[in-house]
């Protein structure tokens, strides 16, 4: 079993979670009430939809782990799974995501544009520089 492969299994059986498919066409997903939430792209790469908010208030803590890539202008950020621990993180980011849309949720009628997959943009560090 690949490390997405049982984050993906872990994250279905949650109550505020169903799969679907992905908007970009590209893996699995799993949605919560407000929409579109995780993208699991392949056996390593997973996306996942936060606030521009929570991004902002995570930023120094995403920074401090080389699995996370933040894409200036997205709202999707990228966990990519190497370990275990990688898994328990992305476990923890789905929990802020949930929060972070009911909380702190975008402006409405901001553009939704496509996770991290379809931007080609190579694995960086986490720079919230750009957001």
């Amino acid at each position: 079993m690949t490390l997405a492969s049982r984050a993906l299994a872990q994250l279905a059986i949650w109550p505020d979670l169903k799969r679907s498919v992905p908007s970009c066409g590209q893996g699995q997903a799993l949605r919560s009430a407000q929409g579109e939430i995780v993208h699991f792209h392949s056996d390593r790469d997973v996306d996942l939809l936060l606030t521009d908010r929570a991004i902002r208030r995570f930023a120094g803590d995403l920074r401090s782990t080389g699995a996370i890539r933040i894409v200036p202008g997205s709202k999707w950020v990228t966990i990519h799974l190497d370990a275990a621990s990688d898994v328990d993180l992305l476990l923890t980011l789905v929990s802020v995501a949930l929060q972070a849309q009911s909380a702190w949720p975008d402006p409405v009628g901001r553009p939704s544009l496509g996770c991290n997959d379809q931007r080609s943009v190579g694995f960086l560090r986490a720079d919230p520089g750009g957001i």
